[in-house]
């Protein structure tokens, strides 16, 4: 008896670039692709876009990652039989519409890029919570550890105030709970009875800002939040408090926060992120002893992005078999993204 043909495999191709395609999908990951599919052999990108379309009317899944090309209406029409994106990374605001709109599957690795910032965030809160930045600072000669050094409250029932809690400010809480301190919350779109089976309590902006010692930074950059944290916000903060921004830097009014990181030397501001970035030369931010400023380095890097391969990998693998996906990514979410 003849043995049974082998299924059809999908076709799928690599979008965006070489280099971050190499990144993203390493360790076997890009060779697991190939394995599982019909790979095109080429990285597709808007320069050799038209090239390659012809070869590419029968493609049927994309993977890609940061920088994906954002494609028109008319390329798309070159791609009639696309039926979904794997986007090995977080908001996919600046490509997904079109596809969306073409009723293409769009796929995000957006939970997995959210552990590393939470990660990152919640090992801020620990040392902040302790009055780590402030005492590194301030302990400049033997007298200083002599006078006993700044100490913060600790990590066993102080307060810590999250702005935002949709994947990364989840996470952040989850990470926490082994410290035993007390998290309020501001996000408007958080329920009391999410709030309640999280742990925390739901305050208003300026609650969350009074409160904390802490305050850690998670909103998205919308036409609503753009400067929301303000220069009065920043006045109310507890004495050597701490503000962590993992979040967007274009939600906070930064000459209002450098003003008052001026007059006030006891808070400390810990900022991943700023607008616009990076700051300009002449940023206070490089100079003011009670910032400490990095590059951009909570989210995804280096060994970590293979994990956001690994979930497309994984709702690829769901998409095929016709069971129910867990990131994908719709219209509607798009509104909401930073």
């Amino acid at each position: 008896m003849e043995n049974a043909p082998h299924p059809k495999k999908i076709k799928t191709a690599f979008f965006g670039r070489n280099k971050i395609i190499d990144e993203v999908y390493a360790r076997g990951r890009r060779a697991q692709i190939a394995e599982r599919t019909d790979l095109y052999p080429h990285v597709i990108d808007l320069e050799n876009f038209h090239e390659h379309a012809p070869h590419l009317r029968d493609l049927e899944a994309i993977f890609t990652s940061w920088l994906m090309p954002a494609l028109q209406s008319e390329q798309l029409d070159l791609l009639p039989s696309l039926k979904a994106v794997f986007y090995a990374a977080g908001t996919v605001k600046k490509f997904a519409r079109p596809f969306l709109e073409r009723g293409i599957t769009v796929v995000s690795a957006w939970q997995a890029n959210a552990i590393p910032v939470a990660e990152f965030t919640s090992a801020q809160v620990v040392l902040a919570m302790k009055g780590y930045f402030r005492n590194a600072r301030e302990y400049t000669s033997p007298s200083y550890m002599e006078a006993g050094g700044f100490q913060g409250p600790g990590n066993y029932g102080g307060t810590v105030a999250l702005l935002g809690a949709g994947a990364i400010g989840r996470r952040v809480i989850e990470y926490l709970k082994p410290y035993h301190l007390r998290i309020v919350v501001f996000d408007p779109f958080l329920g009391e009875a999410r709030a309640a089976e999280l742990g925390v309590t739901k305050v208003s902006l300026e609650e969350a800002f009074e409160q904390g010692f802490v305050v850690s930074n998670h909103l998205a950059n919308t036409p609503e939040t753009r400067k929301m944290l303000h220069g009065g916000l920043f006045a109310k903060m507890r004495p050597s408090a701490t503000f962590i921004n993992t979040g967007r830097g274009a939600t906070v009014d930064e000459p209002g926060l450098i003003e008052v990181l001026r007059a006030r030397p006891d808070l400390t501001a810990l900022l991943d992120v700023a607008w616009p970035e990076p700051p300009v030369e002449d940023s206070p931010f490089f100079t003011l002893p009670n910032v400490h400023l990095t590059t951009h380095i909570a989210g995804s890097a280096n060994d970590e992005t293979v994990r956001m391969a690994d979930y497309c990998l994984e709702e690829f693998d769901a998409w095929t078999s016709g069971r129910p996906l867990r990131y994908v990514v719709s219209l509607e979410m798009l509104e909401r993204m930073s």
